[in-house]
């Protein structure tokens, strides 16, 4: 008898051993497998918020198929306290496992309502949008110009609204006195500026920010920023450079960056004042006449006279030998890759082409005849052809 009931016991443990099995395998499968979500949404972690919360939310909006085993899995993998408040893009068929890892990652937004605070060369901006989850694009919801306009009670609504991304964006080239001009006039931040940060030293980039914070801390993120992409890419520059410091690296990549907007072209243009440099030819490039004149305070917004391309200052580079003292502009990576790894040419000019890039030239006559056509097409503009 007593056998006979271990015997069934035992039957009984196995069946209860295979269904666990077979659960906990189908809840693994669950977990990892293709997402119960048929569209985009934009999910939003309040901030303290709790994993069952967040596994219930997302169990409403159709994110996953149990709440129960979203949590279970998190807690398996140990992830349940690494919750980061935010709202975050959530796409079609995602599995329980890559939301978990979304929702406890960078804690950086990546949807919702976004102010863009956009610093640029000829003016500066601020920007509201809103990302459309479904078309994952943005939809424009403020503009306005933070120097001339009267800021807008939309615009206000909006800004204090705690789970408003905040963003400042450097263009590059922009001078590190209109960076600060501009930083000044951001109501979100706090903090003075006791000086301007020196020319050069700023990376334009992308920076997401809280509500409140520091002006100083701020620039000095770009500085630092800056000084190590610099000092990465002086370790893989090209070994025959007519320069020999980070210092005139940057000097030398500001003046790129200035020169053209066209990535492609960088490297090209670089090689361009490269080769002056090493025939001992002077640089003859208009943007550091225009720095010596402006003092990177505003933009000249006409063309140079003869007198000005004639005056006798460090950065007229019509009249020194060699490069300016410092930067005339914050560079981007591009530009200072560019000027560290130039590209190997024979041009010693170049002119605009009428279409924003330039056409190069090896000689004065064909340098010439590239002016003679740029010309024309000057002509025919003002002409209105």
């Amino acid at each position: 008898m007593w056998r006979n009931i271990a015997s069934n016991f035992l039957s009984i443990a196995v069946v209860l051993l295979v269904v666990v099995v077979g659960v906990l395998a189908w809840g693994q499968r669950q977990y990892v497998g293709p997402g119960p979500l048929a569209e985009a949404i934009c999910y939003k972690v309040p901030s303290g918020a709790k994993l069952w919360q967040v596994a219930e939310g997302l169990e409403e909006k159709g994110a996953v198929t149990s709440a129960y085993i979203f949590k279970v899995g998190a807690d398996y993998e140990g992830r349940a306290s690494g919750l980061k408040a935010g709202s975050y893009l959530i796409q079609p068929g995602t599995p329980m496992q890559e939301i978990m890892g979304i929702v406890a990652g960078s804690g950086r937004s990546t949807c919702g309502t976004e102010i863009n605070y956009r610093i640029g060369v000829a003016a500066t901006d601020v920007l509201v949008r809103e990302l459309d989850a479904v078309t994952n694009r943005y939809v424009e919801k403020v503009k306005f110009d933070p120097a001339a306009d009267a800021v807008p009670q939309d615009y206000l609504d909006i800004a204090e609204d705690a789970d408003t991304r905040i963003r400042i964006t450097l263009a590059e080239g922009v001078t590190s006195w209109q960076v600060v001009e501009a930083l000044k006039r951001a109501e979100f931040l706090a903090g003075e500026v006791k000086e301007v940060p020196a020319e050069g030293y700023l990376m334009p980039d992308s920076y997401e920010i809280k509500r409140g914070a520091s002006r100083a801390e701020l620039l000095a993120d770009m500085e630092e920023r800056q000084r190590a992409t610099i000092e990465r890419l002086w370790a893989e520059r090209a070994g025959d450079l007519p320069y020999d410091t980070p210092e005139a690296g940057l000097v030398m990549a500001s003046i790129v960056e200035k020169e053209t907007g066209v990535p492609e072209e960088r490297p090209v243009v670089a090689s361009v004042f490269v080769n002056r440099l090493r025939q001992g030819m002077k640089l003859q490039t208009d943007p550091t006449v225009i720095y010596g004149l402006t003092g990177g305070k505003s933009v000249l917004g006409r063309g140079l006279r003869q007198s000005e391309l004639k005056k006798d200052n460090p950065y007229n580079t019509y009249v020194i030998e060699g490069l300016p003292p410092t930067p005339i502009a914050n560079p981007g990576e591009d530009s200072i890759r560019a000027a560290l790894n130039p590209a190997q040419s024979d041009y010693l000019f170049f002119v605009a082409d009428g279409t924003g890039g330039h056409v190069f030239a090896k000689t004065l006559d064909e340098h010439n005849r590239n002016v003679a056509k740029w010309r024309e097409i000057e002509a025919q503009k003002s002409d209105g052809g």
